[in-house]
């Protein structure tokens, strides 16, 4: 059998995810690469991998699109990493400057925006240094940036807004395929990832080099992975509201 090209994120919330697959994968079935999620999205969408962890807001830009895996990069309530942050409160700001690194949650603050907070920033792609320049006031910040000390005062947790508007969770990111995989290889996948999750604790001991914040705590109690039916109902509204 072919061996399937993965793409994944690279940030913490992955490392379950990426524990079950070096753990339970044998290695003659797969390659595995490490990205920010727009890449992860950019990969899949030109064909450089079969199967990507990409945020949902890339789905309708992959052809032949599938959802293979029962798990995902979700919340079911706050989600501590993706924020906007402000030295300015809410109604006074004007220009947000997006984190690049993934659509869904830019997208995301743009929903919000205009349909919960009934506002019309202008956005702004947020520069390289962000965090030595003094000038930007308001930020969409994503991943493990967020756990770093900054400047802001006004902090709004994306993940809890959009349960306080929706009632919904939210998924961030899917595990999407760009073609039909193997019935084998989507079981044996979804099993190395269910064996991930029940190892959350070994995948942070095995991944964990650099974090200085209590990623047990984030990963069991913020990041929410299964892709459940009230899931798959949040990411079709989600989808609905992007313009």
């Amino acid at each position: 059998m072919k061996k399937v090209k993965i793409s994944a994120v690279s940030y913490a919330n992955t490392y379950p995810f990426l524990y079950g697959i070096e753990e339970l994968l044998n290695s003659d079935t797969y390659t595995l690469s490490l990205d920010v999620p727009s890449e992860c999205a950019r990969k899949l969408q030109h064909n450089e991998v079969d199967l990507g962890l990409i945020p949902v807001a890339m789905i309708p830009a992959i052809d032949n699109a599938e959802i293979i895996s029962d798990y995902c990069i979700g919340a079911d309530g706050p989600v501590k990493t993706v924020l906007l942050m402000s030295k300015t409160p809410l109604e006074k700001i004007k220009t947000v400057y997006l984190d690049t690194d993934s659509r869904s949650s830019a997208q995301l603050l743009k929903i919000l925006a205009r349909e919960h907070w009934k506002t019309n920033w202008i956005y702004k792609e947020l520069p390289d240094g962000f965090a030595a320049n003094n000038e930007i006031e308001s930020i969409l910040l994503i991943g493990d940036k967020t756990q770093k000390p900054l400047p802001y005062t006004y902090i709004y947790d994306l993940a809890e807004v959009w349960k306080e508007f929706t009632g919904k969770p939210f998924v961030f990111a899917a595990w999407v395929a760009n073609k039909k995989l193997d019935p084998t290889f989507v079981n044996k996948f979804n099993e190395a990832i269910n064996y991930g999750l029940n190892n959350i604790d070994n995948s942070i001991i095995k991944y964990n080099h650099s974090h200085d914040y209590d990623l047990g705590e984030y990963l069991n109690k913020y990041i929410s992975y299964k892709f459940t039916e009230e899931k798959k109902i949040a990411l079709k509204l989600y989808l609905g509201f992007i313009k």
